[in-house]
């Protein structure tokens, strides 16, 4: 693994898997991210520190793909910025925000992003603007490009209030959502209508169903929380048992939103 320090460390990693001939793999935090048991057979480029930049230009936030997304949140609230304020309970990166276009309660990263800039798999760095990106429910459609910057437009609000509708929100994920359990995040897409993947899951009965040491959360179905000894292998059980039975008993496909990687 590969903890980069500046952009150029980016560029650096890629000659070296292209050299080599390896595959890579460019990590934030690592939420919504399954690894198999085998792990990935490759180089991870995981971005954190040294690219977590923050810096407003007026009502514009400049962010770096590293930043943890909650703490975006945090700062801009602070600054009194509203526009990503519910973004305090999404718990990965900006990098991966935005690559997979993350949302919470009723927000997500395509309406907010004016610009990114991205690095292609030859080193070389891009601009994109808004319109260049295809934003879609919980995709990008960026392609195999590595987030290195963001540009976010947000807009002016009091502190305090910003700082109230983060405090609910978080009291409603403490409640509502095994935040503090081991587990790879929102396993499904909402498959849009009435009822979000965790409704379904739970009207077909499917809540504290278990394998190994994998069980779909008690909290919230959408969620399978590892109980200390899980391995990939249970949990990608539990999702083909729980996709196949919402489908059998609802007449729903179940589309992933967790990305499954590895061997």
């Amino acid at each position: 693994m590969l903890n980069p320090a500046e952009v150029e460390d980016v560029e650096k990693a890629l000659q070296f898997a292209q050299e080599k001939g390896v595959p890579w793999l460019v990590l934030g935090l690592g939420s919504n991210v399954l690894v198999k048991d085998g792990g990935f057979p490759g180089l991870v480029i995981r971005l954190g520190k040294g690219l977590d930049k923050f810096e407003m230009k007026g009502a514009t936030a400049i962010v770096g793909a590293g930043m943890p997304t909650p703490l975006l949140a945090r700062r801009t609230a602070d600054a009194g910025f509203a526009g990503v304020e519910r973004f305090i309970g999404i718990p990965g990166t900006v990098g991966g925000g935005v690559y997979m276009n993350a949302g919470a309660h009723g927000a997500e990263f395509a309406e907010v992003v004016t610009e990114v800039t991205v690095m292609d798999p030859k080193g070389k760095l891009k601009q994109l603007t808004r319109k260049q990106i295809p934003f879609k429910y919980r995709a990008s459609g960026l392609g195999q490009v590595i987030v290195l910057e963001a540009k976010l437009g947000l807009g002016e609000e009091a502190p305090a209030k910003l700082k109230e509708v983060q405090g609910r929100l978080f009291r409603w994920r403490k409640a509502g959502t095994p935040f503090d359990q081991p587990c790879c995040g929102s396993v499904f897409k909402n498959p849009g209508g009435p009822k979000t993947a965790g409704m379904l899951i739970e009207e077909a009965g499917l809540k504290g169903f278990r394998i190994g040491g994998a069980h779909v959360s008690i909290l919230h179905a959408n969620y399978i929380v590892n109980t200390g000894n899980a391995t990939a292998a249970d949990v990608l059980k539990v999702i083909d048992h729980v996709r196949k039975t919402v489908a059998k008993k609802l007449r729903v496909e179940l589309e992933l939103e967790v990305k499954v990687i590895g061997v």
